[in-house]
């Protein structure tokens, strides 16, 4: 199947089994505005669940932080989102549709990309086991020349992007005989500069407004309340913040479902080190941030880093890591060496000393940070992209599963009565009084059993437990396993130590340890 039919697809179960809606639905909506729905806001709680513990209970120097989303304008001046937090926007003149002029040119080069990798799969299949595909990329007259384009692209690319050239970023897409989408016409306008900041007035009356702005990231209200934390908690460098919130950015192409909003949730930590200590900090949550994706078991091989073509104003080293989407590999976190430039510029810009002394050396610095920061709404999307799944049943029978990591899924135990009589109802739901207190569970009583199976299935219940006759008899349940469908037959006063030693991830937990450990 397609990998856009696939997306399709994918888009299609959010909303019908309750993880997505779009937002404003009944007046025709809202351009890249989402609402999540009675399962999506279970699993997106518990993506920022695992993400909070991780970053906060299994580190003594990360601590948390809840920031204002309105805040003093002057702190967006100082951060250079008021001057340079632009995106280069061009407009087709047929569709009158206008898109980012780095993203075409991005696709242009995933094309390439697709054009190497399809090469690769013939030959692939063609000289199974005694294929080279090192000596094949180096050989092949067809590969050889696609990674040459493909490269001279990129080159020319990462100039024009670091020398804020909009000529010749127009002139790129032009050379590359990049067309609209919509019209298929190369009929472009120039590229120009487009602010993504959304803007307000706060104040009773219109003389006594101040213009502000809804926050475009969640990293400032951090910097503004280091010296707040630090001295109120004794924090010594290296310490974190670790922060949850929403942004908001006025995006010119919000598109591909829930990876590109204008309102959107990040999850941030800064972490404050010595000058200097940087590049070896930022070596280490490179590192652990990509152990915390792979932990969930959605294939190591489905995660890569992507260095940065351009750097921020602000760092001195940045990579992605991005997730293979059904549209292509995505950034869904990024890993930042920000310098000393944030704290610096708030402490110019308020006139206040914002400094660390630093006992160990008797000296007083601005300290550095290493940022990560991952969107909330693209993991929920990388999550749900790796989890869904078509399978052939045997007998022609078919279902599609959400094969969500036990510790993510919206709801751990599905409870089941065989039949709506003879007591079966009223066990069940002592059974399910006797778990729902530890995990989120589901009571459904309606439809076949087979059903039954199937809705759980489509929103990643890991565990069913059904209640028949004989369970009046001796206790004992039906316990049936997601994704292999397997059934067993336990005394249901194991079902609760049984199913939350699975649910509760505990086993993620022990990963990352193990992985702190190695560091």
């Amino acid at each position: 199947m397609a990998q856009e039919d696939v997306f399709k697809k994918l888009v299609s179960h959010c909303k019908e089994y309750g993880f997505v809606f779009p937002s404003s639905e009944i007046y025709d909506g809202l351009g890249a505005v989402y609402d999540y729905g009675q399962n999506g806001v279970e699993l997106k709680n518990n993506i920022k669940k695992y993400w909070w513990d991780a970053m906060v209970k299994l580190n003594d120097n990360v601590v948390g932080l809840d920031s204002a989303i309105f805040m003093h304008p002057t702190i967006w001046k100082a951060s250079g989102h008021v001057d340079a937090f632009n995106d280069p926007l061009i407009d087709n003149k047929d569709s009158k549709k206008r898109y980012r002029a780095d993203v075409l040119i991005e696709e242009q080069l995933a094309k390439y990309d697709e054009k190497i990798e399809k090469e690769i799969a013939k030959a692939k299949k063609k000289f199974g086991d005694s294929f080279d595909e090192q000596k094949f990329r180096e050989t092949n007259n067809h590969v050889v020349e696609t990674q040459t384009k493909r490269d001279a692209l990129h080159t020319r690319f990462a100039k024009a992007l670091n020398d804020n050239n909009l000529e010749e970023l127009r002139q790129i897409i032009i050379d590359e005989e990049i067309v609209c989408p919509i019209s298929g016409t190369r009929n472009w306008t120039e590229v120009r500069q487009f602010n993504l900041m959304f803007t307000t007035e706060m104040g009773s009356t219109a003389d006594g407004s101040m213009k502000i702005y809804l926050r475009p990231e969640t990293a400032q209200g951090i910097f503004v309340n280091f010296l707040n934390v630090q001295k109120t908690g004794r924090m010594k460098v290296p310490f974190g913040i670790a922060q949850i919130g929403k942004a908001f950015r006025n995006e010119i192409v919000a598109r591909q479902f829930i990876f590109r909003m204008r309102e959107f949730e990040q999850m941030e930590m800064q972490f404050f080190v010595r000058p200097g200590e940087e590049m070896k900090w930022f070596e280490y949550w490179k590192a652990f941030r990509m152990k915390w994706h792979q932990a969930l078991g959605m294939g190591a091989e489905n995660y890569q880093f992507h260095d940065h073509d351009k750097l921020a104003h602000y760092a001195n080293a940045a990579t992605d890591i991005e997730f293979r989407m059904p549209f292509g590999f995505k950034e869904v976190e990024g890993i930042h060496s920000r310098t000393n430039f944030d704290l610096s510029q708030h402490a110019k810009y308020s006139g206040k000393k914002i400094e660390y002394f630093d006992p160990e050396i008797n000296q007083s610095y601005t300290p550095y940070v290493i940022e990560t920061s991952i969107g909330v709404d693209r993991m929920f999307l990388s999550i749900l992209a790796g989890a869904y799944t078509e399978e052939q049943l045997e007998g022609g029978d078919s279902r599609v599963v959400l094969k969500l990591p036990a510790a993510l899924s919206p709801v751990k135990v599905a409870v089941l009565p065989l039949v709506k009589k003879d007591g079966l109802p009223d066990k069940a739901r002592e059974i399910l009084s006797n778990l729902r207190l530890d995990m989120n569970c589901q009571y459904d009583e309606k439809d076949s059993i087979g059903k039954r199976y199937r809705r759980q299935d489509a929103i990643g219940t890991p565990f069913c437990v059904t209640v028949d006759h004989q369970t009046l008899e001796d206790n004992t349940v039906t316990i049936r396993y997601r994704d292999s469908m397997e059934q067993e037959r336990i005394d249901a006063s194991k079902l609760h130590d049984l199913i939350l030693d699975k649910v509760s991830g505990k086993e993620l937990f022990r990963i990352l340890s193990e992985a702190k450990k190695e560091e």
